[in-house]
């Protein structure tokens, strides 16, 4: 899988949407509690993709395979 990911490649995973985006704020938020302060902008829409495997507890996000 990719390394990092946005809301659209989340839609071709199937998810719908808002929930989609949803994630990826939700993946933003963590990152920026780590001290990722970056991860603050509203324009940032890539996040790693280890960072949403955390939310959506998918292990097979996580593995560097690409």
């Amino acid at each position: 899988m990719k390394k990092v990911m946005d809301y659209q490649d989340l839609r071709n995973l199937g998810y719908p949407q808002n929930q989609a985006r949803r994630i990826i704020r939700q993946a933003k938020r963590n990152l920026v509690k780590q001290g990722f302060a970056f991860y603050n902008g509203k324009r940032v829409g890539l996040v790693p993709t280890a960072a949403i495997a955390e939310i959506i507890a998918l292990p097979d996000l996580e593995d560097d395979k690409q």
